[in-house]
């Protein structure tokens, strides 16, 4: 009798359903195929989740291929990262895939190099803000960092645990464009971006604030500063964070009316040309003594040109570039601008390290590459174009649980990484989290070593443009100095830096700044 009752009542609903979707006139295939058309939209719904774990080869996902995420999340997790029986990937025919030429034999390497036991410290070659003279100078402890990503995009629970992750691993964390949280402030040094809307210096027009910017500086450890143009996911596109997710906390933080809609200005009001950015750059790095630089996707290239032609003066300039690839993340973007607008990495990289190296001023200045530089191969081209630190922003999301759901612009992420919804965020443990952050950076920085020693030199800087070729399939092969247009020299660190950071990794290596134990 029960079962004959729950039969008519699910006959009844299912009824309901068909003669809604009968009636209805927004949906074509539900007017057709009644109830039979909803497993359309349910495996639509489910569709990554099924490419993920089901469908696609370990090689072949986008952004990141399933043994990209594999060796990310053993990494994190300090299980066994390594692989067996051979590549997947289709290295007889595959065309631009990025290759290490190894050396038979090498100078001699610092006592790190290949040692599980001794710390994975790897410390930039060039000190940032030393060539111009800035006050707070400092040579960064490590070639990895925290790329930015805001808090607003991702939760307070995920912030938290990356900023105590970067603070256990020696990392710099970027703190976005949505200003300085109180989820930035549990350790790590900070790189502290500002972007158009200038969130948490600014007035009430939107307009910048230098005297509230140098309470945030004087208030957190707050040790460079980055003035973003742009981004590689959506550049020349101001961000939009609807009314809804600006809570009280958020608009106290990025200095905004609460529950209105807060759209970010395409371009910075500050400033409105290379040499009055200039003059902006020389004013910050005066009042608050910290190294400045720019962070920009690479499209047109009168703006590097004019930038290289007006610094080789040596009166005015950035400390720091950071060129961000069109292959880059973001909470969310027009198709459009994510899959058609701005350079990839190598090719922007390229291009805009040869505008400085055309005018010699390539010691002069940090460059700083981002968009899936996270995986060893990758940040390896980076280091060998001229690159001398990476950051990393999706690959350190998922080394703290992020499993590629791809509903970052939903507000339902899964994890509890990038939503504001109290329930979902709640899942993230912070505290373990950031153990994992800290172990995922640590291997980088190993597996980078131990790169370097392959090619036999002591550091990733010191790997060069004719160190890796690009092969098309099983009939072509060409360095990335021939690839790229590198002349004689580019992408690689003068003698006296060479030197320099040669000396500093074979001085002292049980000394060096690792907080976690191998």
């Amino acid at each position: 009798m029960r079962a004959r009752s729950i039969g008519t009542a699910t006959a009844a609903a299912l009824a309901v359903v068909a003669a809604r979707d009968l009636l209805q006139k927004k949906h074509a295939l539900l007017r057709n195929f009644p109830l039979v058309g909803h497993a359309r939209y349910l495996l639509e719904t489910i569709g990554p989740e099924l490419r993920q774990y089901i469908v696609t080869s370990n090689e072949e996902e986008r952004p990141f291929s399933r043994d990209q995420r594999t060796w990310i999340y053993a990494s994190a997790k300090e299980e066994n990262n390594y692989f067996g029986f051979g590549t997947d990937v289709d290295v007889e025919h595959v065309q631009g895939r990025a290759y290490v030429k190894q050396r038979t034999f090498a100078r001699s390497l610092p006592e790190s190099h290949g040692r599980p036991d001794l710390p994975a410290a790897v410390p930039s070659a060039k000190v940032l803000g030393g060539p111009r003279g800035r006050a707070k100078a400092f040579r960064p402890d490590s070639v990895v960092n925290i790329s930015a990503m805001s808090f607003g995009s991702l939760s307070g629970a995920a912030v938290t645990a990356l900023n105590k992750g970067a603070a256990l691993a020696g990392t710099m964390h970027n703190t976005g464009e949505g200003g300085l949280s109180p989820y930035h402030r549990n350790g790590a040094d900070l790189v502290l971006q500002i972007g158009t809307a200038y969130f948490g210096c600014r007035n009430e027009d939107g307009s910048f604030h230098l005297g509230k910017l140098k309470e945030v500086v004087a208030g957190a450890p707050v040790r460079a500063i980055e003035i973003k143009l742009s981004q590689g996911a959506k550049p020349g596109l101001g961000g939009m964070l609807p009314g809804a997710k600006v809570t009280p906390e958020i608009a106290a933080i990025r200095g905004i009316p609460e529950g209105k809609d807060c759209a970010s200005p395409s371009r910075h009001t500050a400033f409105g040309d290379v040499d009055s950015m200039l003059d902006f750059v020389e004013l910050i790095a005066t009042e608050t003594g910290v190294p400045v630089g720019i962070k920009s996707a690479v499209g047109e290239m009168d703006f590097w040109r004019e930038l290289a032609t007006l610094m080789a003066r040596g009166d005015r300039g950035v400390d720091f570039v950071t060129v961000d690839g069109g292959e880059g993340g973001t909470g969310a973007a027009p198709l459009t601008f994510t899959d058609s607008v701005s350079l990839p990495f190598r090719m922007g990289f390229s291009r805009v390290y040869g505008t400085f190296a055309e005018q010699g001023l390539t010691d002069d200045l940090t460059f700083i590459g981002s968009g899936k530089l996270g995986l060893p191969d990758n940040a390896a081209v980076a280091f060998a174009l001229g690159a001398d630190m990476v950051n990393v922003g999706r690959e350190a999301m998922l080394s703290i649980g992020c499993i590629q759901s791809q509903k970052c612009h939903t507000d339902k992420c899964p994890t509890g990484v990038a939503t504001q919804n109290a329930w979902l965020a709640r899942g993230l443990d912070p505290e373990s989290k950031a153990t994992r952050a800290a172990v995922y950076l640590r291997t980088l920085r190993k597996e980078l070593t131990k790169i370097s020693a392959a090619v036999g030199v002591a550091h990733p800087g010191l790997i060069t443009a004719t160190d890796i070729e690009i092969l098309n399939g099983d009939y072509d092969a060409r360095t990335l100095a021939s690839v790229y247009g590198y002349k004689d020299g580019w992408g690689e660190l003068g003698p006296r830096l060479a030197d320099e950071i040669t000396a500093l990794l074979a001085a002292e290596p049980h000394t060096a700044p690792d907080t976690l134990k191998a």
